[in-house]
């Protein structure tokens, strides 16, 4: 069976059951805890890791951190979310409101497959179209502009807003961050 017929599937048996994804903002540092608890409870938890080289007086270490600090991901229905939220270490569940917003299932697909991939990745700003970013690296250090889009590569637009005019140059997304 195709990846593509196994999301749908599951996607299907999701709707059936009313389960979504949802986003848990956590306490500082209790991600892997609340992980745990969720676990413990016969739920479907997801916290994304990264391995990073963490440095005390006298040794280094590997160390799995988040990937998203604050964050873990959990499968439940509505139903289900006073126990979600009392689990030891949950702030809330993210949403609009006063309701949790699920999050779709080819966005947390695409962190599994990620994450079982033996490609390094690490964390990165969440960039878009549109928006305000500084250069923190390079000879373009310090300048802000507009992130846009040209063909494949990223660019960033410095606009003279008085004379109404701007120029563009292609710069790197990892050399950005939002502001």
């Amino acid at each position: 069976m195709n990846q593509t017929n196994q999301t749908n599937q599951t996607n299907e048996i999701n709707q059936t059951n009313n389960l979504h994804w949802y986003a848990l903002r956590t306490k500082s540092r209790h991600e892997k805890v609340v992980r745990d608890q969720l676990a413990n409870l016969e739920m479907d938890a997801l916290l994304p890791t990264v391995k990073r080289l963490s440095q005390w007086k006298d040794r280094k270490k590997e160390i799995e951190a988040p990937l998203f600090s604050g964050y873990c991901f959990a499968r439940f229905s509505l139903q289900e979310k006073l126990p979600v939220l009392q689990v030891p270490g949950v702030v809330e569940a993210v949403g609009s409101g006063r309701q949790p917003e699920p999050i779709p299932d080819d966005e947390i697909e695409a962190l599994k497959t990620l994450m079982t991939s033996i490609l390094p990745y690490d964390p990165h700003p969440y960039l878009h179209e549109g928006m305000t970013v500084e250069v923190v690296r390079g000879p373009l250090q310090g300048v802000q502009g507009i992130l846009i889009r040209k063909e494949k590569c990223h660019r960033l637009v410095l606009g003279v807003h008085l004379i109404q005019q701007a120029a563009s140059v292609e710069i790197d997304g990892k050399d950005v961050v939002p502001l």
